[in-house]
């Protein structure tokens, strides 16, 4: 009855997922791709999406990643480049500076880096500012 709800905004939403590196996977070397991408195993190297990138609980990133949306819920030791937004799960560690546009950090997930708002962003606020004065 007054039991700690469980909550669906602890993960990373469902999605379609096209490529997946399963948690017994260790590759060194660039990861490109079109489409979206789910990390469960390990990379050592850069990730260079098209769509969305979401490292699992699992999966470890040694590298650079840059994509639409990153969802982070296991370890990267990288900076990383969101166009839209980057989230970073309770479970997440991110050791790295990152360029986005949007971020969310829940409690408990580790960022240590410095973090720049994209121009597009900073540009939408300053007008905001403007069009209210």
């Amino acid at each position: 009855m007054f039991g700690k709800k469980e909550s669906k905004m602890d993960t990373a939403p469902s999605q379609e997922i096209d490529s997946l590196i399963g948690e017994k996977l260790r590759i060194t070397g660039k990861v490109q791709g079109e489409g979206n991408i789910r990390i469960d195993g390990e990379i050592k190297g850069d990730v260079d999406c098209k769509g969305d990138i979401t490292i699992s609980e699992t999966g470890v990133v040694y590298g650079n990643l840059s994509g639409v949306n990153i969802y982070i819920s296991g370890t990267v030791n990288g900076n990383v480049n969101a166009k839209d937004k980057l989230t970073l799960f309770p479970s997440g560690i991110l050791k790295g500076d990152i360029k986005v546009a949007n971020l969310v950090i829940y409690d408990n997930g580790f960022f240590q880096g410095k973090c720049t708002m994209t121009k597009e962003v900073e540009k939408e606020i300053q007008e905001e500012l403007e069009t209210a004065e």
